[in-house]
């Protein structure tokens, strides 16, 4: 088997909003939709992310250790803009961190039991060969 995609919960009123961000914000492109779903992927990856709607008023208290993870140069930086262009549309935004070179963006009206998150590039430096 190989990994295909990973998929995630948004809350259905705040879907549209979140695949704009990934869209215009993170240069995504939409592979597949259906009335339900979005399979999304970033140019120059080789693994897809589905976003479902979820009608859930549950919110995951421990959503922090669920990820869709990001690298970056500037991090903290790119959450905060992120965060912005959220609140621009109306979504609460936190923005916080796990360490000086870890940190995680929470839209929490919109994702259900994850955060985005985007750390350092030399974390993501993992001794494998392919």
């Amino acid at each position: 088997m190989r990994f295909n995609h990973t998929a995630h919960r948004l809350d259905a009123a705040h879907f549209e909003t979140v695949v704009e961000l990934f869209v215009g914000q993170l240069g995504f492109v939409v592979l597949r939709r259906t009335e339900r779903s979005i399979w999304l992927r970033q140019p120059g990856s080789n693994i897809d992310l589905q976003f479902s709607r979820s009608e859930t008023a549950h919110r995951d208290a421990d959503k922090l250790r669920s990820q869709v993870s990001f690298l970056s140069d500037t991090p903290e930086a790119a959450l905060k803009t992120l965060a912005a262009w959220a609140e621009a549309r109306g979504l609460a935004a936190t923005v916080g961190a796990y360490s000086d070179r870890e940190f995680y963006l929470d839209l929490p009206e919109a994702f259900v039991d994850w955060v985005l998150e985007a750390m350092r590039p030399e974390l993501a430096d993992y001794p494998v060969k392919a």
